[in-house]
């Protein structure tokens, strides 16, 4: 009988009480989260995003730990997902372009070669403690300088690990190995099973 009591107190609490947070303003993984059904607010962290480990993969997870770890500070009784996207080119990370000429020189390396996208995730909670990287293997065809100029000059390079985005219009991915919404920002497959956990359905 107390067990019974228990179990169903533990998911009054993780269903009313535990509110979803993303820890980031990416209006792409605003947009993945909801496809999962779970109410959520949104409070981005704003530490700076340096890194002290030498491997993408944990690079990515440094990172995602620490977006969630400053949020969840103040909000330590709700679920904080914490992410961090780069790209991998041969060994070279490229984050998010500075400018117009750093965009076109991510895109030049990038066309018609192969690349991984890593996407590190930190889940916080008062009933446990979540950390991953999930990696996509990204092949591009080979670009025109006109495409790549073109697309830099439309905005959509920016605010972008690796200066593109699967999901644009540019199609400059001509396959790929792995999780679709991890290029975009967010391996919902993984982070779907750990909030199931988290919320018992």
């Amino acid at each position: 009988m107390c067990a019974v009591v228990y179990k169903r107190a533990r998911l009054l609490y993780n269903k009313i009480i535990m509110q979803l947070i993303l820890a980031s303003n990416s209006p792409r993984r605003r947009e993945l989260l909801s496809k999962l059904n779970y109410p959520f607010d949104v409070v981005p962290a704003t530490g700076e995003e340096i890194s002290t480990a030498v491997d993408p993969r944990d690079i990515v997870q440094e990172l995602a730990s620490r977006k969630a770890t400053e949020v969840f500070a103040s909000h330590g009784d709700c679920v904080v997902v914490g992410c961090d996207t780069v790209v991998d080119f041969d060994g070279r990370i490229l984050g998010k372009p500075k400018d117009r000429d750093d965009a076109i020189a991510m895109l030049c390396a990038l066309s018609g070669n192969v690349h991984f996208v890593h996407t590190g995730v930190c889940v916080l909670s008062p009933v446990g403690v979540w950390l991953f990287c999930d990696s996509t293997e990204v092949h591009f065809r080979k670009l025109s300088s006109d495409e790549i100029t073109r697309y830099v000059d439309s905005g959509q390079a920016f605010g972008k690990a690796g200066a593109y985005g699967i999901q644009d219009d540019c199609h400059f991915v001509s396959s790929y190995k792995g999780d679709y919404d991890n290029v975009v920002g967010l391996p919902l497959y993984r982070l779907k099973q750990i909030l199931q956990t988290i919320y018992n359905r």
